[in-house]
């Protein structure tokens, strides 16, 4: 008899608009480098755009998602280049991914 495998751990994370739109770009910008560069986007960065395009105040997010969303989120706040009103917001959904990973351990 074979267990059922057992079920992906999410995080729920409530983001403002403005932060659904820094992380929606930055996801948008790794898709459209990998399309650029006539590669296959990484499904987590597809999953990550359709999680923030689905209606609701509130994304589930499996752990890797949050970890790679994280990553680049991070990359791209820490950016000299980056707009100083995409800076607050960025920073505002690495303290929620955080504060969530963090919650869970």
């Amino acid at each position: 008899m074979s267990s059922s495998p057992p079920e992906t751990e999410t995080y729920e994370v409530t983001l403002s608009r403005d932060e659904q739109w820094v992380v929606h770009h930055v996801l948008s910008n790794r898709l459209d480098e990998a399309l650029d560069a006539d590669e296959t986007p990484p499904e987590w960065v597809l999953e990550g755009v359709e999680t923030l395009e689905t209606d609701g105040d509130t994304d589930r997010l499996t752990a890797p998602q949050a970890d790679r969303i994280y990553d680049v989120v991070a990359a791209y706040v820490d950016r000299e280049e980056t707009p100083d009103r995409d800076v607050a917001p960025g920073s505002s959904v690495l303290d929620q991914l955080e504060r969530v990973r963090n919650a869970e351990a």
